[in-house]
């Protein structure tokens, strides 16, 4: 493990296990000052978050588009400081903490006994509305998550979300593919943040009027088991409870290719993310390139494009 390693490795340890004993007061604070330090220093995650939000609110101007930014980050802070708290709340803290609309869509399904995905874009704080599945809903629900490094990050990560009822699969090979497929033909519930795929095997949509890809995971899953598949937006306001809506069902196309049914389901998934990401950007926590536009090389000084 390089230097760097273990640094991040003891900043993440030092946020779970000193932010977590804060009072709540204290951490909201905390944290609406980091992500305003943050902002100010304009760096490159900052600016990339800006250069998101212009394709999300495409005729914002300059002082706008920096009023977004500033507000997500310390949107992104937030989410940050309730994540290193979430182990410590009380299950009536969870319960209080989320109030999503349209949730007979996701209870209604596990009823008819077919299995359902929910998919959601990087929306405030998914990790809140998870827990809030396994306590309220008393529904444990299987998710993966990326190998980072160190390994010791990643175990991390994987130990606080098992600590909050989720079970984690690790987001390599083809394994976790059919681990999730099993647990939706017995019936149960996979969640899955679904809004950036860089991979080769990623889906190509347009999302804000640009190409941009997305995994394909949730449409095959539920074209291949059976299972719904609903998109999921999160969001904030002013007050401590996160809200959130639960779309309707994106059906499976009675006609077409896998690949056609695929890239029709992904395309209404993008868009149903779309609707929420528009409605409070803010809250997007894109601080990464997405569309490919981005990706493609840039030309070099003095040529012509």
């Amino acid at each position: 493990m390089t230097a760097r390693d273990r640094l991040t490795d003891a900043l993440y340890g030092l946020g779970w296990g000193t932010v977590k004993k804060l009072p709540e007061p204290v951490a909201v604070r905390l944290g609406r000052a980091i992500g305003d330090l943050a902002w100010k220093q304009r760096g490159k995650g900052v600016l990339r978050l800006e250069a998101n939000y212009a394709r999300v609110v495409p005729d914002a101007s300059p002082e706008r588009l920096a009023e977004l930014s500033r507000a997500g980050m310390r949107s992104y802070l937030r989410y940050w400081m309730e994540s290193f708290r979430l182990p410590a709340w009380s299950s009536e803290r969870v319960r209080t903490g989320f109030a999503p609309k349209d949730v007979h869509h996701l209870t209604d399904g596990l009823a008819s006994g077919r299995g359902v995905v929910l998919a959601l874009p990087h929306l405030a704080n998914w990790d809140l509305a998870g827990a809030w599945v396994t306590t309220e809903l008393r529904t444990p629900f299987t998710t993966v998550a990326e190998r980072l490094k160190p390994e010791s990050l990643y175990d991390r990560f994987v130990a606080y979300r098992e600590g909050l009822g989720m079970e984690v699969l690790p987001h390599s090979g083809g394994s976790a593919f059919g681990a999730l497929a099993r647990r939706l033909r017995a019936g149960g519930l996979v969640c899955l943040v679904a809004d950036r795929d860089l991979s080769a095997s990623g889906v190509e949509v347009k999302f804000f009027g640009e190409t941009a890809r997305m995994p394909a995971g949730p449409a095959l899953l539920a074209q291949q088991t059976g299972a719904l598949l609903l998109p999921v937006t999160l969001w904030y306001d002013d007050s401590p409870v996160m809200r959130g809506r639960v779309h309707p069902p994106i059906e499976v196309p009675e006609t077409g290719t896998r690949a056609e049914k695929t890239s029709a389901m992904t395309q209404a998934l993008a868009d149903a993310f779309a609707t929420g990401i528009a409605d409070h950007p803010e809250d997007w926590h894109m601080l990464q390139r997405l569309w490919l536009a981005d990706l493609e090389p840039r030309p070099a000084d003095g040529e012509r494009t």
